[in-house]
């Protein structure tokens, strides 16, 4: 359950049951037991537009400990050299090493996303990212446009400490896409899922800075013309 969990992201009882064919008591049982164990915690909802009557539904997501049974590429020498980083070189020195660390996933994932048609790339760069651990998916948006949800991240902890890894990869994803991406929500800052937001048709490069001496891609055709411009964290 905890796996379907990261796998899928945020999710309420009734969803839990369906996906893995479980009657509503035993769902409660295996939900109760996580909860004590404090892999899982309950939350409400998140509802976008106008909300129903009655209160929101309870979603279960991950905690800290949760993500910690799954295998991470997390290491306290990791913290440890970014601080030191951080302490005689600057942030600037930091959001560089993110950068470069970044570069080798671009690289590898650009000719995917450039094989796609321009209205697929969002599910191409989320199957390459998926491919590499991260559990993606690209889903329409609740205002115009699509979102990329990563609902796992391998990194997590040390990005709680150093957001310039998340950043690292927000200029990455508009690159490969072509466009303005806008980072919604990561795991690093507790919320269930790391979510990027991905306007049909925006302008490049509007809200990320390229980073120095990156390959810049041909200008994308717009993915869906008759779509307006931008959604939302």
């Amino acid at each position: 359950m905890a796996r379907s969990i990261l796998e899928n992201g945020p999710s309420t009882a009734a969803a839990l049951g369906e996906r893995l064919g479980l009657t509503p008591a035993a769902v409660r049982r295996h939900l109760d037991t996580l909860l004590a164990e404090g892999m899982l915690e309950a939350r409400e909802e998140r509802v976008y537009g106008q909300r129903g009557r009655g209160r929101p539904a309870k979603v279960f997501v991950l905690t800290a400990a949760g993500r910690d049974a799954f295998e991470q590429a997390y290491d306290d020498l990791a913290v440890g050299a970014l601080r030191f980083l951080a302490e005689t070189g600057g942030e600037d020195l930091v959001a560089e090493f993110a950068r470069r660390r970044i570069a080798d996933l671009e690289e590898r994932y650009r000719p995917i996303i450039e094989a796609a048609k321009p209205e697929d790339r969002a599910t191409a760069l989320a199957d390459a990212l998926s491919a590499d651990g991260y559990a993606a998916s690209a889903v329409a948006s609740p205002v115009t446009g699509e979102q990329l949800c990563q609902h796992h991240c391998p990194v997590a902890h040390v990005a709680e400490q150093f957001p310039q890894l998340c950043e690292a990869e927000t200029e990455a994803f508009a690159r490969l896409l072509d466009t303005h991406v806008q980072r919604i929500a990561t795991i690093a800052h507790g919320e269930g899922v790391c979510t990027t937001h991905i306007p049909w048709g925006g302008p490049a490069g509007d809200a990320v800075h390229p980073a120095p001496q990156a390959h810049q891609p041909p200008q994308a055709h717009q993915a869906r013309p008759d779509a307006s411009a931008e959604r939302i964290s």
